[in-house]
Formats: C-alpha cells, structure tokens, sequence
C-alpha cells in the first residue's frame, strides 16, 4: 500500500471492519484455499514467506498458523503495527516479522538469504501505477520453483459492480472505457487490471501463471448485505464461492481475481 501512506496508517480501523465482514472474510478464505493447492509443491515446511505491502496482517497471520515463517513488508506504520498485535494474539509473533519498506523497491535485506519460497502481492497492484515495476519487484524475490501470488481488482468486475451495487448504468458504462476508480476505505485512486495484462508480464518476467482463480464471484453482486451476516447462509454462499473459483465464465466476473505464478529456473 504504496500511494498515500497517511492514507492507510488513518484507515486502519476502516480496513478492519471490512476484513470482519462477511465479504471480506470469504477474501480470506477463499485466497488461502487456493494458495494451498500449490504450497505442497514446494516441499516440506516451514516455508519462508514475504507478504508485500501485507497492511495488517490478514494474509501473513493464517499462513503463520499454518507453520510458514512470513515478513510482512509495508509502507504504512500502524498497519505493521496492527499486524503485530495480531500475530500476538493468534500465538504466532515468533513466525511473524514486520518491515517498514516501499513494496515497489524493496530493501537488498529482504533478499538476502536467496529469495521467498512464496511471495505474495494480495490487494497492492491497484494502488502502483507501473505494474511491470511492482511485478517485477515482487518476482525478484521469488526463489527459482518458487511461487508468486497476485491478487488484484478485476477490471471487468467494475461495470457490474457500479450496474449491480450503484443501479447506476450511466457510471457503468462509462467505466467500460476507463482503468480508473476510486476506494471508499482509503480515499485514493486505483488502477483496475484484467488478469490477462498481469499474466502477460509475469509470463515476460520468467514467473508464468500455474493458477488463475476469481474471488467474490458471486458475494459481491448479492445486493442483501445483512442476509450475508447470517451464519447458516454465509456458509452455503463460502460453498458456493469455493466451487466456482476455478470455473469458467465466473473467474472472469468476480470482483478479484487471484494469479500464482511460478518462477522458473535459470
């Protein structure tokens, strides 16, 4: 979280309420899932993780419960903050470290032992405006055979989200022909990609796309928010999201779409 790192360090509270909501935990959820049909093919843990522009832990604290040794690295003080606190009360601190640094340079530190055997870039490439520079910042810091995961805001979820969610067909329209939008949460500007721009460049930074999946596929167009807070229907819609992740045509659709590349040898 690049931008503006005022910006975050004052929404964290805002940041959080949207993790705990329904939406925001299927996130979770769902990127986890599907990190783990790749984490065994990179051998026995514990595995060595780096979490750029990580915020406040969402990701990085379920992967240290899992055994993997994560650095968190961020622009935004009271994120790390936040994430240190988090890692303390989930009994991980000791697999969890925080670094302030610019996910886009990272600092030589961060690579010093021979690369990550997972990088990840989750909800970070729409605040960069060069996307090869963040791509090719976080690839650098992939071992050879190891994975890089991106998870960004899917251009084509846009006209839907502002049809669908806004009723407003004029804006949705106009969003067909723009990258630009904006975040309620943290006041700035994004840059929507389409998982096909991102694949291309990881595919010319040696890192090719072994997995594509969409997230939110159908959460987010559900205009019932408050039937989401219901735990019997949450759980049925969490099935519903996991079974259609890897699907055709929903990948395409959902809000996110989450890529994991791996980098190849040589």
């Amino acid at each position: 979280m690049q931008e503006k790192p005022g910006t975050f360090d004052t929404a964290v509270a805002a940041w959080q309420r949207w993790q705990e909501a329904p939406w925001g935990r299927l996130r979770y959820t769902q990127a986890e899932a599907n990190l783990a049909c790749h984490l065994d093919s990179l051998g026995s843990p514990p595995l060595r993780v780096l979490d750029l522009g990580g915020g406040d832990g969402g990701d990085a604290i379920r992967l240290a419960m899992k055994g993997c040794h994560v650095t968190i690295a961020d622009y935004a003080p009271a994120m790390l903050a936040a994430a240190e606190q988090r890692a303390a009360e989930a009994g991980v601190a000791d697999r969890v470290t925080c670094v302030e640094a610019d996910a886009t340079k990272p600092p030589s530190t961060l690579a010093d032992h021979g690369g990550y055997d997972v990088v990840l870039s989750h909800n970070l490439l729409q605040y960069l405006p060069d996307l090869k520079q963040a791509l090719a910042a976080g690839v650098g810091l992939v071992r050879p055979g190891g994975l890089f995961s991106v998870i960004t805001i899917n251009r084509h979820s846009e006209p839907l989200n502002l049809a669908i969610r806004q009723n407003d067909p004029i804006a949705a329209r106009a969003a067909l022909d723009t990258d630009q939008s904006r975040t309620h949460t943290f006041g700035t500007t994004m840059i929507l990609r389409t998982a096909d721009e991102v694949g291309y460049v990881l595919d010319e930074l040696g890192c090719p796309v072994t997995g594509h999946y969409g997230i939110s596929s159908v959460c987010h167009y559900m205009t019932d928010d408050e039937r989401k807070q219901d735990p019997v229907f949450y759980a049925e819609l969490e099935r519903l999201e996991l079974a259609v992740a890897d699907r055709l045509p929903y990948l395409h659709t959902a809000r996110f779409f989450h890529l994991i590349g791996r980098r190849q040898f040589g």
